[in-house]
């Protein structure tokens, strides 16, 4: 939480939810937050999925993260209650037509997608891995697939004693201790285990220094993800990323990692897709090591992930956005009616 500097009028709100967590969404505001002119910001209400009372004074901006089956994307169901924003802000294309789809929201220049942001891996990172054992990592809470990916694991452990899970995941990372008396059976299972780890909560900066030493990214989501920035992460940092054709992820992924056939309305047959998937992963990842078999492409997946979301990428495209709508509603009085405004939104550099 103190990270990034808060507290000045204007930008992204914090909430009830959000003011104790340091989830995908707390970090890209937050940093945002930070990096952004303050002055500019100052003319601005960035609601972060949360709608907790509107200022008619501020430029309105409704920055979503949630799936439309969230109770809190309800208001979309009433025009009036959208035409009060400037804007609408997605975290990707897969989830604006999700409320293109479920709500009816009408394909206009008031909506936008703007990525989630990363901050690239070292370029180096892919000839730093480690040699003498292959690294596999799961960093996100565990409702999204823990469940699948340890029993997975256990059984290609028997067949290959020189890989290693590692687990980052818990639901400290929003302040919900009590939600992980759930997985603790599982949190104990991964413990006991010799060829896993289980790490709990570590701050961003900490997962992201160990996922330069991973070399398989194991995410057998049953969650459908709105954007994924562990996906967009690992890809930076040179690893195989082993996941499912669901939500945004193929979205996120561009096609540049290695997606399973999803089934949510039969898990077992999920775990038996991610298991085939993962074992050649593990496979391929092997003859890597011995003779760069893959190197190409985890090159091309960690460019692209770098160019796409890397911070510098992401924080152009806000200033670029807010600086029109800056424009296009520069008074107090040009802000009641929040009417699209007659510009060209541009996405490239300035």
């Amino acid at each position: 939480m103190t990270e990034y500097a808060l507290g000045y009028e204007g930008g992204w709100e914090e909430n009830e939810t959000s003011k104790n967590a340091q989830g995908g969404t707390e970090t890209t505001k937050r940093k945002l937050q930070a990096e952004l002119p303050r002055e500019l910001l100052s003319h601005f209400q960035i609601v972060p999925s949360r709608v907790r009372g509107l200022q008619n004074e501020k430029i309105r901006i409704y920055h979503a993260h949630d799936n439309v089956n969230d109770p809190e994307t309800e208001f979309f169901k009433n025009k009036n209650d959208i035409d009060k924003f400037h804007k609408i802000v997605f975290s990707s294309n897969w989830q604006y037509q999700q409320y293109q789809n479920f709500y009816g929201l009408p394909y206009n220049s008031k909506n936008v997608v703007i990525d989630t942001w990363i901050i690239p891996a070292p370029h180096d990172v892919l000839n730093n891995k480690p040699k003498n054992q292959i690294n596999l990592f799961y960093a996100s809470t565990p409702q999204r697939g823990l469940e699948v990916l340890v029993p997975v694991f256990e059984k290609l452990a028997e067949k290959y004693n020189d890989i290693h899970l590692h687990v980052h995941s818990s639901f400290l990372i929003y302040g919900w201790k009590e939600m992980d008396e759930k997985y603790e059976p599982l949190y104990e299972k991964i413990r006991n285990h010799p060829q896993m780890t289980y790490h709990g909560f570590m701050s961003h900066s900490e997962v992201m220094n160990a996922v330069n030493n991973y070399h398989i990214l194991a995410f057998p989501s049953i969650w459908l993800e709105t954007s994924c920035r562990v996906l967009m992460e690992a890809m930076s940092a040179g690893c195989l990323c082993v996941h499912p054709n669901l939500g945004a992820l193929p979205d996120t992924s561009g096609g540049l990692t290695w997606m399973f056939p999803g089934d949510v309305t039969n898990l077992n047959q999920h775990a038996q897709n991610f298991y085939e998937t993962l074992d050649m992963a593990i496979q391929k990842t092997k003859a890597e090591i011995d003779q760069g078999y893959v190197s190409f492409n985890l090159q091309q997946a960690k460019d692209y992930a770098d160019v796409r979301f890397g911070f510098e990428t992401i924080k152009q495209r806000w200033l670029v956005l807010l600086e029109n709508l800056l424009k296009a509603h520069p008074t107090v009085e040009t802000r009641a009616g929040a009417t699209v405004p007659n510009f060209y939104y541009s996405v490239g550099p300035k």
